[in-house]
This record gives C-alpha cells, sequence and structure tokens, in this order.
C-alpha cells in the first residue's frame, strides 16, 4: 500500500518535478497550479505541457566596442 501511495504522488508531481529539474523561469506557478488543480485532470495537463514549454529564449550581448 504504501509503495503504492508514493508511485501515484510521484506520478501527481510529475509537472512540478520537470519544472525544477529544467529550472523554468515559471516553477513557482507551475507547483502552485500543480498543487491546487492537479487533482482535476485538465490541471495536471495544463502543468504538464507549461512545465515542458521552453523558457525565455537565450539572450546574446555583442558589445560593439570589441568590434573592429
Amino acid at each position: 500500500m504504501t509503495t503504492f501511495v508514493i508511485i501515484v504522488l510521484c506520478l501527481y508531481f510529475v509537472p512540478a518535478i520537470i519544472a525544477l529539474v529544467r529550472n523554468h523561469h515559471n516553477k513557482i506557478p507551475i507547483i502552485a497550479l500543480n498543487i491546487l488543480l492537479g487533482w482535476s485532470v485538465l490541471g495536471w495537463v495544463a502543468a504538464l505541457i507549461w512545465s515542458l514549454m521552453a523558457g525565455h529564449p537565450k539572450t546574446v550581448v555583442v558589445r560593439t566596442s570589441d568590434l573592429p
């Protein structure tokens, strides 16, 4: 019984775990959505999709003073 509960909890928090591992810029709202609405299938799927979405694009800074 204990193993079953642990497996179910791990599956329930998959979106939060993905957001934490990927260091998603919206990890706190994703975790909140997962905790508050994860019990509904729609809330869990929304949190999962959100956690898998790409974050901010990488910014490249070019200093013009270094150019010839």
